[in-house]
């Protein structure tokens, strides 16, 4: 160690001085004592690590007042949760990153009385006993989708994973190439299948699949045959599928049991509203499919869960399975799972407040005065630091759903100054709450469809303290 590295490092204020500083006796007022000395300790490690490894620390930096400041940075770091809103500029509405599909309004007024109480979560309020929790949402699966029987679980992961294992362990599953789809965080179908003990069968090439190939691998072992529906991506030009008619037909033949994997999975016809059509759960039902499982937090507009649907004696088998306890969902995905289901009793209303449909459905023409609205509050710029300008673009469903359609949209471009768009993107990001933009030629980008109305005048303010900084 070189004199000047001890020099600095009897300069260090100890712990005890730190304790008695004015701004850190303030914070004790405010914070627990164990988180305080936590904060005091890593400041302290951190500039004897920085003087270790030579990087440069001049004395002002050691003054008691100077590391009595960054104490109190970190206690603010430390005592901030991890898991925080933020303020989703990017324009990809089903965004995985930053938790999928967001719940309404009315969806959030409910959650304080059952959150903060008991419930009847696994409680026959007119019989007096022990009841099912799937009750609460089971009823209103089946009338809106007209299914014999369903069921909820975790996510869709899970509902595939249980599907498998209930009706196929140990013996074979017949899906095409084509379909064998890997969805976020490398999931990919052929490992859930082996996971599930389920052998699997492929069969046709990866842009075509015909009835023969499925039929001609058929054999005493065959428990299943599985359609994934390519939610996440698409196979264009000289391609073939089998329909899932096609595939019922097949399976009623044989007494073999159908079962599709939905994915994303929607209650609405999208074609509707101006977008790419996608199957819905009540269409490939009415197809004869024996079994159909799909997400809630996707197309769904809901809170993460897999829904289980279909033949009555196939529900009630996944249900007595064991596996059934470790992926069940709690009282408050139930909740909002729930309270989002009622909303599409009338398919207005279902797009009107769930916001992930309306988001989805929103015209251009609402979002161009959406982001004038948000220029207007951003107001005039001071400084060189950036400029402003409205420029046109596209969102993204996101979540794996509906990958070829872009919808046409309306930006917020902030176009670099003195300040480069690397800078600009990362203090938006770092500012409280969060606001995450996307990065595209140089300049920063806000997409209005995913800012919520509430959240305007925030990223107004973050733009005009970001400009200041220039």
């Amino acid at each position: 160690m070189t004199e000047q590295e001890q020099a600095l490092f009897r300069k260090i204020p100890g712990v005890d001085r730190l304790m008695l500083h004015p701004d850190i006796m303030g914070a004790i007022k405010s914070y627990p004592r164990a988180l305080v000395l936590k904060a005091i300790h890593n400041v302290l490690d951190d500039i004897r690590a920085r003087i270790k490894m030579g990087v440069l620390v001049s004395e002002p930096e050691l003054e008691l007042d100077a590391v009595s400041g960054q104490v109190v940075e970190k206690i603010e770091a430390i005592s901030r949760p991890s898991l925080r809103p933020v303020i989703n500029a990017t324009g990809v509405v089903v965004h995985t990153n930053l938790g999928r599909s967001i719940l309404g309004e009315r969806i959030l007024r409910r959650f304080r009385p059952l959150a903060g109480g008991y419930s009847n979560l696994e409680f026959d309020l007119e019989e007096g006993k022990r009841g099912s929790r799937y009750t609460h949402v089971e009823d209103i699966l089946k009338e809106l989708t007209s299914a014999e029987a369903a069921m909820v679980v975790n996510n869709n992961a899970a509902a595939v994973l249980i599907a498998l294992e209930t009706l196929a362990r140990g013996r074979e599953v017949i899906v095409s190439r084509g379909q064998l789809v890997e969805i976020g965080g490398s999931f990919r179908i052929p490992d859930v299948m082996r996971k599930s003990g389920a052998r699997m069968v492929e069969v046709g090439t990866t842009n075509k699949t015909h009835l023969r190939d499925y039929e001609e691998v058929i054999g005493p072992d065959t428990a299943l045959l599985l359609k994934v529906h390519r939610s996440n991506f698409q196979i264009v030009g000289f391609t073939k599928d089998v329909e899932g008619s096609e595939l019922v037909s097949l399976g009623r033949r044989y007494g073999i049991p159908v079962m599709e994997d939905l994915g994303s999975g929607c209650l609405v016809d999208l074609s509707s509203y101006g977008l790419v059509r996608e199957p819905t759960v009540q269409e490939v039902l009415a197809e004869g499919v024996d079994l159909v499982t799909f997400s809630g937090d996707k197309l769904l507009g809901g809170p993460q869960a897999g829904i289980i649907l279909g033949r009555k004696d196939i529900v009630e088998a996944i249900k007595r399975n064991q596996l059934t306890r470790a992926l069940r969902i709690d009282k408050l995905t139930l909740l909002a799972l729930e309270e989002t289901l009622r909303l599409y009793r009338d398919e207005r209303a279902a797009v009107r407040e769930i916001p992930t449909l309306k988001m989805i459905s929103r015209s251009y023409r609402s979002l161009r005065n959406k982001a004038e609205r948000l220029a207007k509050l951003i107001g005039r710029l001071k400084g060189g630091g950036l400029s402003i300008e409205l420029t046109d673009g596209n969102s993204k469903v996101g979540g794996g759903a509906l990958p070829l359609l872009e919808m046409p949209t309306r930006l917020v471009g902030l176009i670099p100054g003195t300040l480069t768009a690397p800078f600009m993107e990362n203090y938006l990001r770092s500012y409280d709450p969060p606001v995450i933009a996307r990065v595209e030629r140089d300049r920063v980008l806000l997409d209005v469809r995913t800012i919520q109305e509430r959240e305007l005048k925030i990223v107004a303010g973050a733009v005009r303290e970001l400009a200041r900084m220039g």
